[in-house]
């Protein structure tokens, strides 16, 4: 056994997690890299992490880093615990955030349990956010050092019994840095790019995919103005999202917007930009880094993140319960979906988050 320990390491076969696993084996830890296999995608198909190219990358970086390497099936955790999400929230006219879902049941979840079963001791990912810890106090959650490739969003589920056993090797680096790593370690993957799309959607064809796979979801609606006067048909309310423009089938002089999901009358609203302004959400599935909220005897201010790629919103929450939270915008935002995430943040470092449940006018 290394003086450094053991670390269990999640290669989806891209730059990041590649470096990631190399930069550990070289500072002296026992390493063991770990593809999962999530999907089953039909023969020859290859998409993002998933499929046999990923795969074969993978394995050649172990080999020529000189570490052992494994291909663990977890297809039905991500099954039960990722798609079957995924489905029900369309079904609910929500938007869903399958990777934030991922980031909680399978790789700081399953693959946790995964190192556990092996006596391994930690586990690393190659995501761009940064851990720290005050002593024996505990764990923060920071964003990664390049604020173009920050992951935080995406991780506002850990917590402390995750931090305290999660390696994060590239958080601390620009990406430029990672790729010089990569050349350094002669690695194939270094001029790789990166995948931009959901990772079980070949071709990002999210419609497609839904057709195929929860067909009940293909139910044709109306597309009405916020008076209910009917403006034309839909496919399906899972095409659509809250402030989409495009592709909305409508034909009208001036730019509508996709304002509302109704999914008990399977209706899409469109409107003016102007009436997506929103003042607040209601959010529900909160996870705070802590364990806790910052504040348990009332209302505390924090930057928040209502989409992956968003800004930072100064506003003010109120803890409802266990299990949600009330944001206040100090500004009107626009585009508030429901099912994406709201994540809390104080400066670089992460508080916690929720799933967002409701707009508030």
């Amino acid at each position: 056994m290394s003086a450094k320990g053991s670390v269990l390491v999640a290669m989806s076969g891209g730059v990041d997690s590649s470096v990631a696993a190399c930069l550990l084996a070289e500072q002296g830890y026992e390493v063991l890299g770990s593809h999962m296999n999530l999907v089953h995608l039909a023969d020859g198909i290859d998409h993002g992490c998933c499929g046999p190219g990923a795969r074969a990358d993978a394995a050649e970086v172990a080999r020529i880093a000189g570490f052992d390497f494994e291909i663990v099936d977890m297809s039905e955790d991500f099954e039960t615990s990722v798609l079957a999400d995924f489905f029900a929230e369309h079904e609910a006219g929500r938007t869903p955030n399958p990777c934030t879902r991922c980031n909680e049941h399978i790789k700081f979840g399953a693959f946790l349990r995964r190192a556990e079963e092996l006596g391994i001791d930690s586990v690393a990912t190659g995501h761009y956010v940064r851990s720290s810890r005050d002593d024996a106090g505990p764990w923060h959650l920071l964003r990664g050092a390049d604020p173009a490739k920050d992951q935080s969003y995406m991780l506002h589920t850990l917590g402390q019994a995750e931090l305290q056993r999660s390696l994060f090797p590239v958080g601390s680096m620009p990406k430029a840095e990672t790729r010089a790593h990569a050349e350094r370690f002669g690695l194939p993957v270094a001029g790789k790019p990166d995948s931009q799309e959901v990772c079980f959607v070949p071709g990002a064809d999210h419609a497609a995919f839904l057709e195929q796979h929860a067909p009940s979801l293909v139910r044709p609606g109306e597309i009405v103005d916020v008076d209910g006067e009917v403006l034309g048909e839909h496919g399906g309310a899972f095409r659509y999202t809250i402030g989409q423009r495009r592709g909305l089938g409508v034909p009208s002089p001036e730019p509508r917007y996709v304002l509302e999901l109704d999914a008990q009358r399977n209706r899409v609203v469109v409107g003016p930009g102007e009436l997506l302004a929103r003042r607040g959400l209601v959010a529900d599935r909160t996870s705070w880094v802590a364990g806790a909220p910052p504040s348990d005897e009332g209302p505390f201010e924090a930057d928040v993140r209502i989409r992956y790629r968003g800004e930072d919103v100064p506003s003010v929450a109120r803890v409802q319960d266990d299990a949600c939270v009330e944001v206040e915008f100090k500004s009107p935002q626009r585009g508030v979906a429901p099912g994406q995430s709201v994540v809390f943040y104080r400066g670089d470092e992460l508080l916690g988050g929720a799933r967002i449940v409701r707009a508030v006018r």
